[in-house]
């Protein structure tokens, strides 16, 4: 067995797709634009920018530029590689002469992640963890290994519909309560109100309230996240618990999963491998924009023109997937292109780099933004407007495209990325590089 599987070993310098690793690299950072508000500000304010962080100014326009550009869009781009990260494994192991151990090896690697989701989001403090959610719909991908990419889109746009169906249905009945909160307005007396409308009275008042943080809600938040480690591990428990749960299951299967799908499928047509021609990327691109951008102005404005109300949130919602699609093949188009440009090949370089330590780079975003923002560090949580939030960002790029090329000048994996490899192949794994003297 150990023969078997020194011969399915990680993927080697030389197997790698350097068009992947440099898209990865990009959505890996681009992540960080969104995940930003998240460790910044309290939970509701990463959507609604007039809970906390500021609305107006340089507030709104960073606002108005994640909404269009990066909201959904590098998530997409993340799970979408991911499904292609479980082909690329299974394939090559299934090449070497691999049988019921490449089941055995990618199911292990898989469980894994969720246990490193749950120490990311529970122990690491990023409640917005999206490591468990690979891991858990992972544990579906094996079978559609060999599928055909038509049936992976005709899969993956099966999914998103439902999803576009369930916020279409949520809408209506938010549609509903919000009717029956204004007609409970024109009674005089409390007790005259039909139970009916009372109780859709009472459910818009606890949507109102859950989305709308009061003032109040925002300070004591804020105070918690500056308190000691375990404060803040018992504080955001309860928010973990809801999101590797409920949140998990209403809204992750249409999202992500149908995402891995895609992803797989652009692979087997080679969209994501930089091996179609400049033309046929620019149209993916002109195109891709040309929908999405459109989509999410209309998304932009319709939120921007009704002061940020919950419904118009919640309407958004009915074109969110279409719109975030879009822009994703738009930036997908555009990194090809880069990709197969000759130019700014230090820059190329630094990217795959840290595409190909996506792991470590992405609970680094958790670590540094842990130290910065809560008790634990500097307790700058809910100091910083929405655009100062922005300098972290692009400290952490510099950095993180600095110190990744030269850690994969001396080792051949990032730290998490050896860990992860040697508990899936139940054996220690080179970590050091040969230097030539």
């Amino acid at each position: 067995m150990n023969e078997i599987t020194n011969q399915l070993g990680p993927v080697t310098g030389a197997e790698r797709i350097k068009s992947l690793d440099v898209l990865r690299g990009v959505a890996l950072l681009g992540i960080l634009l969104m995940n930003i508000t998240g460790f910044g500000l309290v939970f509701w304010a990463y959507e609604d920018p007039t809970i906390q962080g500021g609305y107006e100014g340089y507030n709104l326009y960073v606002w108005i530029m994640n909404n269009m550009f990066f909201e959904g869009t590098m998530r997409a781009m993340f799970s979408m590689l991911f499904g292609v990260g479980m082909v690329l494994m299974t394939s090559r192991m299934i090449n070497k002469g691999g049988g019921l151990e490449v089941a055995d090896i990618y199911y292990r690697r898989t469980i894994w992640l969720l246990i490193f989701g749950i120490i990311h989001g529970y122990l690491i403090l990023w409640v917005g963890d999206i490591l468990f959610a690979y891991g858990l719909y992972g544990l579906f991908l094996f079978p559609f290994r060999n599928t055909s990419p038509k049936k992976l889109i005709i899969a993956a746009a099966a999914l998103t519909l439902i999803g576009v169906a369930l916020a279409s249905y949520s809408y209506s009945k938010d549609m509903k309560y919000e009717e029956q909160y204004t007609m409970a307005q024109s009674y005089d007396d409390e007790s005259d109100i039909p139970e009916d409308i009372k109780n859709g009275k009472e459910a818009w008042e606890a949507i109102v309230s859950d989305m709308k943080t009061p003032e109040a809600k925002v300070q004591e938040d804020t105070a918690s996240m500056h308190k000691g480690y375990i404060d803040i591990v018992l504080f955001l428990a309860p928010v973990n618990r809801l999101i590797q749960s409920t949140f998990n299951y209403d809204y992750n299967p249409w999202d992500i999963l149908a995402m891995m799908l895609l992803g797989i499928a652009l692979y087997k047509l080679r969209v994501i491998t930089a091996e179609l021609s400049y033309k046929s990327y620019l149209i993916m691109s002109l195109i891709g924009y040309g929908v999405g951008l459109s989509v999410n102005y209309y998304e932009t404005m319709l939120i921007l023109n009704d002061n940020f109300s919950v419904l118009s949130f919640h309407k958004a919602k009915l074109t969110y997937a279409i719109g975030r699609i879009a822009v994703s093949f738009g930036h997908i188009g555009l990194v090809m292109i880069f990709c197969k440009l000759n130019i700014i090949g230090f820059l190329k370089k630094s990217l795959a780099a840290v595409g190909r330590m996506a792991l470590t780079n992405y609970i680094m975003h958790s670590v540094i933004c842990a130290i910065i923002f809560t008790g634990i560090g500097f307790s700058m949580f809910g100091e910083l407007q929405r655009y100062e939030l922005y300098y972290v960002v692009v400290s952490i790029w510099i950095f993180q495209l600095i110190i990744s090329p030269i850690w994969l000048k001396y080792y051949r994996f990032g730290p998490l990325e050896w860990l992860w490899r040697s508990l899936t192949y139940k054996q220690i794994q080179p970590f050091k590089r040969q230097i030539p003297k």
